[in-house]
């Protein structure tokens, strides 16, 4: 894994894109928070708050991760992605733009169809967390993870609804291709 986050950061550092601690100091200050504020609304250490910041600690553990999005405005996921622990999947990333792009006839229209599928069922897990969480008593621990799963599934779909993009515009692609060869 940690090859994997200095190829990542090589490769944020050639697009100029921002370290997870870059980012997380720029919402933190954004938002008006100082450094010891935000330690104390996440309920983690100065220190540790510090070292994320500065990059000494390159790779943050996830949970820490979790509970300093909450009060920054920056999605978990991206944290993860800049940190190097997680996959994002945007039309952003160029090797998910090459794969679907690739994909051709009925394997477009199966993607298309796969992925929508998906979406739907998301969204319909979405919709029965939000009624759960107003008509269920749950405690806070109970409702926080249930926020969070909500977070997460909205992000999910929001990243699929990008590839059904990609995937539509491949399959124009192909039918002006297959018009011409007509």
């Amino acid at each position: 894994m940690l090859y994997l986050y200095h190829e990542r950061s090589f490769i944020r550092m050639i697009n100029n894109e921002e370290t997870v601690g870059q980012m997380i100091a720029r919402a933190r200050e954004e938002k008006g928070l100082s450094k010891r504020e935000l330690s104390r609304l996440a309920k983690i250490s100065d220190t540790e708050l510090a070292r994320i910041e500065s990059g000494e600690r390159e790779i943050p553990n996830p949970k820490t991760l979790r509970k300093i999005s909450q009060h920054i405005g920056i999605n978990y996921n991206d944290l993860m992605y800049a940190a190097g622990l997680g996959f994002q999947v945007t039309p952003l990333n160029p090797f998910l733009i090459n794969y679907y792009s690739g994909l051709k006839g009925d394997q477009i229209v199966d993607a298309i169809l796969n992925t929508s599928s998906v979406i739907k069922n998301w969204e319909e897990m979405i919709e029965q967390f939000k009624k759960d969480l107003k008509e269920k008593d749950y405690t806070e621990t109970q409702r926080e993870q249930i926020e969070q799963t909500i977070e997460d599934t909205e992000y999910q779909v929001r990243t699929a609804k990008e590839i059904v993009n990609v995937l539509n515009s491949a399959r124009r692609k192909e039918n002006i291709e297959n018009a011409k060869k007509n």
